[in-house]
């Protein structure tokens, strides 16, 4: 009974201290953050994400998990196999509203946190190859993206919206991968969906002379945009790749996502970590792509709800948030 008198005492004596318990002071939290295939964008945010967080918060633990990508991460998100993810916005609409490619599964458990980069459509192939569209890929060999990935999931809604997908040697390969194979001449051509400059790309012009299709020409003649109309046309300047024109091509949004169930005040302290103005360099120095996640692109194109930590950050920022991006 002395005993639990002294300790009783002891607490109302660190209260009054302004102190706490050490129990109480803090909240340790383990997370995992999808990321992608070795080599993509995806990866290198999610590695840096998980290095970076448990600098600024020891509380944190964070650990990158490498995925198929886009379309696997709205999966696994949804079903906490990941806490968080980066996904495209196409892929988590169409996941939101049971359409994704041959499952009509509704992945509504996702919601999204902010908008990291918007991720361009990139065709290459050999620039002697005679290749001149898009369309003249059937019967060729074309990696499309890993399996599951965003990429792939693109890909193919392209390629069946002109009607050369079930024409095409398709190949799921990620982009290392790829890259490889073209430099082996075992590709015609190779597509990845994501920020440039793309180290894949830049590794097969190092080694052969390339160029990138226009396919913003494809997808505007053929009603692709009004088809799915989450892509957005854009261009990528010349020079991006040594000797490589300016490109014509679409993009979807990258966003980083979590699960709807995931603690809105986790969800807090992770964006004011993240978007912060040392977090936003950080993860600029991990890649440049990331420059693009800014205070003033916040959850733009945000194609379904934010997760109500996020809404309590963008709020606090002076962001309006639209009533159907609320939870």
């Amino acid at each position: 009974m002395k005993k639990m008198l002294v300790a009783g005492l002891f607490v109302v004596l660190a209260l009054s201290l302004g102190m706490a318990p050490p129990q109480a002071l803090a909240k340790e939290y383990k997370i995992k953050i999808g990321g992608g295939p070795t080599g993509g964008t995806f990866n290198a945010f999610a590695s840096g994400m998980a290095a970076y967080v448990p600098k600024v918060d020891a509380n944190i633990a964070c650990t990158a998990v490498g995925s198929g990508g886009s379309v696997a991460n709205v999966r696994r998100v949804n079903a906490k196999e990941s806490d968080l993810g980066l996904s495209y916005g196409g892929d988590l609409w169409l996941g939101a509203n049971g359409k994704l490619p041959k499952d009509t599964r509704k992945y509504d458990n996702v919601r999204i946190i902010g908008f990291l980069y918007g991720a361009p459509a990139q065709l290459v192939v050999r620039a002697d190859s005679g290749i001149k569209s898009a369309k003249d890929l059937a019967g060729k060999r074309v990696a499309v993206g890993n399996a599951g990935s965003g990429a792939a999931a693109s890909c193919e809604r392209f390629f069946r919206h002109l009607g050369t997908w079930d024409k095409m040697k398709r190949q799921f390969l990620g982009y290392s991968k790829a890259a490889q194979n073209f430099l082996d001449r075992k590709l015609d051509a190779f597509w990845v969906l994501v920020g440039y400059p793309n180290r894949s790309i830049i590794e097969a012009n190092s080694r052969a002379e390339i160029t990138l299709l226009n396919v913003g020409n494809d997808a505007k003649e053929s009603g692709f945009f009004k088809a799915m109309p989450f892509y957005q046309p854009t261009e990528i300047p010349a020079g991006t790749y040594k000797d490589v024109p300016a490109c014509s091509t679409f993009q979807d949004a990258t966003f980083l996502t979590v699960n709807k169930d995931i603690s809105a005040d986790l969800v807090y302290k992770l964006m004011t970590i993240l978007w912060s103005q040392k977090g936003m360099r950080e993860m600029t120095t991990r890649k440049k792509t990331f420059k693009t996640m800014t205070m003033e692109n916040n959850f733009k194109g945000a194609p379904i709800p934010l997760h109500p930590g996020a809404v309590k950050f963008w709020e606090e920022k002076g962001v309006k948030v639209a009533d159907n991006l609320k939870p």
